[in-house]
């Protein structure tokens, strides 16, 4: 049996998308735990350049089963023009996606409310997706489920029931005009005739896989520092990023897992506001944006570039389980004379035994750091580990014992042929 869970170890935009590709070669089903359509997978394959939001990356891989469980809110327009634009690419989803009858999902008011309420004093720095209001109603128990789309009266009672409620905030609160009744009851109507081919069963499909001797490979979005109970709240998602977010939002029990593989990028990067202690606002932190590419896939919104933060990515292992991990980006740095390691925060003279996850103790840290030296050589084209510069060797060394994992994937480059195993 071979369960396990991949999990991105810092606050998301590690190469999550490359490396699902890289290991689904190795399972049969890829399976989505958490998040929405505010989360981009980017993947490179020879020259052509795939983008997916919903659909797990291993549906690239030929033969592969993909899954999208309940812990996923799904945006409807979203998922048919993720669907549309691998079929145009040759790339069948048909008997190979399968979709969670308990998926929640995200409406219209959902995406209005979410991107009102970014422009008040409370804003937190969302992708205006939808993703939030709609965990929101299903925490209040008021969500609206793929499911309920089998029963039109039952839709429709659920509909009004909200949209009641939300017409009237919006009308009331935000003095904004109401939204149509109809036009989304018959918008959700019509969607779910267009995926009910894919509508499964999920836990009990994932139960029998794995009693048959599947490998199943389970994949979140984000990363673990924007987890809702274990990130660096409020400035996080709506949902459990973390390792033990796969269990909830699968249906596979903690007793399946075998292993859980952390995914680190080579530096530190984060999308939207929150705190960032290794933050570099000169033009270090330009240029690892410029050599990295450092703009959301989703959005198109530069991320905030800095130094890598060991302290950070511990403190994700132990709330992980992580054994090992892959390293990507590990090519931006070959630029520098010297990097920078952060190995601790200091606060008000002490140094600190455990990672601070609240704003104001992260406002209030200074990172301690080991300078390492670059290498200053282009690495994009080196296939094993011996020939790497000594100085790269170096550095994920004492990454790895920082850290206390072993690294035995290394990305050196966005294409599939650019990555060293160990």
């Amino acid at each position: 049996m071979s369960v396990s869970v991949l999990v991105g170890s810092q606050w998301g935009d590690e190469g999550k998308g490359k490396i699902v590709d890289i290991l689904s070669d190795r399972y049969d089903i890829v399976a989505r735990y958490q998040g929405g359509a505010n989360a981009g997978h980017t993947i490179m394959i020879d020259e052509k350049q795939y983008v997916l939001h919903l659909i797990p990356s291993g549906i690239l891989r030929e033969n592969k089963e993909c899954i999208i469980g309940n812990g996923v809110v799904v945006d409807p327009q979203a998922l048919l023009d993720e669907i549309d634009f691998l079929e145009k690419n040759n790339i069948s989803t048909k008997g190979r996606l399968f979709i969670s009858q308990n998926a929640h999902l995200i409406m219209p008011y959902h995406k209005l409310l979410d991107s009102i309420s970014e422009k008040g004093d409370q804003k937190i720095g969302t992708t205006g997706r939808g993703i939030g209001p709609c965990y929101i109603d299903k925490y209040a128990r008021k969500g609206i489920k793929i499911v309920d789309l089998l029963d039109k009266n039952e839709l429709e009672r659920k509909i009004r029931i909200n949209l009641e409620e939300k017409n009237n905030l919006l009308k009331k609160v935000y003095d904004h005009e109401e939204l149509d009744v109809e036009k989304i009851i018959e918008e959700y109507l019509a969607f779910d005739k267009a995926i009910d081919p894919y509508i499964t069963d999920v836990p009990l499909y994932l139960h029998n896989a794995i009693n048959n001797g599947k490998k199943v490979l389970m994949e979140g979005a984000q990363g673990a520092l924007l987890d809702v109970d274990h990130g660096t709240y409020p400035y996080v998602t709506s949902s459990n990023p973390t390792s033990g977010g796969a269990c909830v939002g699968l249906g596979v029990p903690p007793t399946k897992i075998t292993s859980v593989i952390g995914i680190v990028k080579a530096y530190t990067t984060r999308v939207g506001l929150g705190p960032f202690p290794t933050e570099l606002l000169d033009e270090t932190g330009e240029n690892l944006r410029k050599w990295g590419s450092e703009f959301g896939a989703t959005t198109g919104r530069p991320r905030r570039c800095g130094w890598f933060d060991a302290f950070l990515v511990k403190y994700s292992r132990m709330i992980n389980g992580i054994e090992r991990a892959a390293i990507t980006k590990l090519d931006v740095l070959s630029n520098l004379d010297e990097i920078k390691v952060c190995v601790g925060y200091e606060q008000k003279g002490k140094i600190l035994k455990s990672y601070p996850t609240t704003e104001v103790g992260l406002n209030d840290v200074k990172p301690v750091y080991e300078t390492l030296s670059g290498w200053k050589k282009d690495i994009t084209d080196i296939k094993d580990y011996d020939s790497l510069p000594s100085e790269t060797k170096e550095y994920l060394s004492f990454i790895s014992v920082q850290c206390g994992f072993e690294i035995n994937i290394i990305s050196v480059g966005p294409r599939r042929s650019q990555t060293i195993e160990l």
